[in-house]
């Protein structure tokens, strides 16, 4: 099944002697994205994840409803932003608004 490609790259704990707790993840061993603990948000956020293609935002979409979260718009192209914007949003367990997109053509 295709993904966004992403994976945990490194994870620091502040066991380490250092202060921020979190983990970092990416592709190819560099993270890109990070998320730590720290207090608890207001409101919702808007977090997008570029993806290598549209199977994978499908995958990304099919997976993140499997895992409890609600539709925010299925996988489909959104040509108000471009005539390439293939992507899909759902609503996390926090309410949070997580998007894959894909800017490539088919």
């Amino acid at each position: 099944m295709p993904t966004i490609g992403a994976s945990c790259v490194t994870v620091t704990a502040a066991e380490t002697g250092g202060t921020y707790e979190g983990a970092g993840y990416g592709v190819g061993g560099k993270p890109s994205f990070w998320i730590g603990i720290g207090a608890r948000t207001k409101g919702s956020l808007h977090i997008a994840f570029v993806a290598e293609s549209r199977a994978a935002v499908d995958a990304f979409y099919a997976a993140a409803i499997a895992a409890g979260g609600t539709d925010n718009g299925p996988p489909g192209i959104r040509a108000h932003y471009h005539p390439n914007y293939y992507g899909a949003f759902v609503f996390d367990l926090d309410g949070h608004n997580i998007e894959a997109v894909c800017h490539k053509p088919e």
